[in-house]
């Protein structure tokens, strides 16, 4: 499993049938995403569906 599959801006597009990055990439960046150095990316946000729950209680 790669840090792209836990973060919110992953998501499954329909159209193209595959999972996608909804952060609008620079070529530095896709060039990094590509070869999976996704690491360090700035754009990770961890897909946390508990933490909405988390912060009413």
């Amino acid at each position: 499993m790669t840090v792209c599959e836990n973060c919110v801006n992953y998501v499954y597009d329909e159209e193209y049938d595959e999972y996608t990055c909804l952060v609008d990439l620079d070529e530095d960046e896709i060039y990094r995403f590509v070869q999976g150095d996704t690491g360090n990316c700035p754009y990770y946000r961890p897909d946390d569906e508990y933490g909405v729950v988390r912060h009413q209680m």
